[in-house]
């Protein structure tokens, strides 16, 4: 029989296994920045700087301000501890991650190479072209191999089939990242950037999935099989067996939480031996749509109870919270979404919706108000403002001392 784990106490091992409940450092450094990436496992990518770019997000949640550049200069550099690779989606990993990934690799290759209506197959040539391009003179940015496309190998192929062969030796792990300059990814060939050690091991599927599942259990605290899964996007029936023998061997409990419901039934879940399990949980962050508290939404709704959706790709009058809208966490609760745009150029930091939560602490829009003042420091904003719109922009105003620009 499965021990019950109270849904408060879920929610609280789940922040501590994040990093959450720590007090913040006085000034992060590369211990601290390294420490944080090794306990998440991944950084997710995404193009979207309206407010900030979501691999910072995560870093700031837990450490407080931190400098950006040092976090470039870990996980950007050419040849560095950090590399990048479909994770879980597009992230950052540690190097040594890479080889736990070859049977996705594979998979990508086979899924291409075994199709003759797909892009791969139709285009061998030019990506063998690519391939000698990158041993020749790699490390080198996209921008870089398609002005020499354009130049050397002809106009029937374009700068969009550079970026879409780049990608695929990408996925393939044919090719590898050699850092960023400029948020523009450099492409290399992996005896380019990568040492012997992490070159040469190749890890069994089985054994690679099973190490996944136990690095997303440790990271996640406790999780059903489909968080499990989720966190490194994994397939489900892998995942099973990998939680069966993880299991077996006692590194995972079986548990349930009352309210994490299939359907009528309760779900099983896992909890790690080691979690954390915390009396209390004090916190208070900004969070990005893609940090791993809120990036699977059936999670964050099971332990929350809170329905997020990403509203970007959404026309505007049918907007329910805004644009770029973050999740703030207060202690073990999501209490308030802000809808933030970082006017880099006039200095401002704009709210363009703040929204209350239902069970919210009575000094919410107080704490908020803190959390956006240590926000706009770090961003370097001089001003803080506030639209009229949602729940909590008029009190928040108030706790920031300003008043909310209707016009906004």
């Amino acid at each position: 029989m499965a021990n019950s784990v109270a849904p408060a106490l879920a929610r609280r091992i789940g922040l501590a296994a994040q990093g959450f409940g720590r007090p913040h450092p006085a000034n992060p450094g590369t211990r601290q920045l390294n420490s944080l990436v090794d306990r998440l496992g991944i950084l997710q990518i995404d193009s979207v700087n309206v407010f900030e770019r979501s691999h910072y997000l995560p870093v700031f949640a837990r450490l407080g301000a931190f400098d950006k550049s040092a976090l470039d200069t870990l996980t950007f550099a050419v040849s560095g501890r950090y590399i990048e690779y479909w994770g879980h989606e597009a992230t950052i990993m540690p190097q040594a991650s890479w080889p736990l990934f070859r049977w996705r690799m594979q998979s990508y290759r086979d899924k291409s190479l075994t199709d003759p209506q797909s892009w791969a197959t139709a285009n061998g040539p030019f990506l063998r072209w690519l391939h000698a391009e990158l041993a020749e003179k790699g490390p080198l940015p996209a921008s870089a191999i398609e002005h020499d496309a354009n130049k050397r190998v002809g106009p029937w192929w374009g700068w969009s089939d550079v970026k879409i062969g780049l990608e695929t030796l990408f996925r393939w792990g044919e090719i590898v990242s050699a850092g960023r300059a400029g948020f523009e990814r450099r492409y290399a060939l992996p005896e380019q950037v990568l040492p012997p050690a992490v070159l040469n091991r190749d890890v069994p599927r089985g054994d690679a999935i099973r190490e996944l599942v136990r690095r997303a259990a440790i990271a996640s605290g406790i999780g059903t099989l489909d968080d499990l899964a989720d966190y490194y996007r994994l397939p489900s029936a892998d995942t099973r067996t990998a939680v069966s023998e993880l299991e077996d061997a006692g590194e995972l409990l079986p548990v349930t939480v009352p309210g994490w419901l299939r359907g009528a039934q309760p779900r099983q879940a896992w909890l790690h031996s080691a979690a954390r399990r915390p009396r209390t949980m004090e916190a208070s962050a900004l969070l990005s749509p893609f940090d791993p508290i809120v990036w699977a939404r059936s999670r964050a709704l099971r332990m929350f109870d809170f329905h997020y959706r990403i509203e970007i790709y959404t026309p505007k009058p049918k907007r329910v919270h805004g644009y770029y809208v973050l999740p703030v966490l207060l202690n073990d609760h999501l209490s308030a979404r802000l809808d933030l745009k970082n006017d880099r150029a006039a200095g401002i930091l704009r709210v363009q919706a703040a929204w209350l939560e239902p069970g919210a602490p009575a000094d919410a829009a107080d704490r908020v108000a803190a959390l956006l003042r240590q926000t706009a420091a770090w961003q370097r904003n001089e001003t803080i403002t506030v639209a009229g719109r949602g729940t909590l922009a008029k009190e928040l105003a108030g706790a920031l001392g300003v008043r909310p620009n209707e016009d906004e």
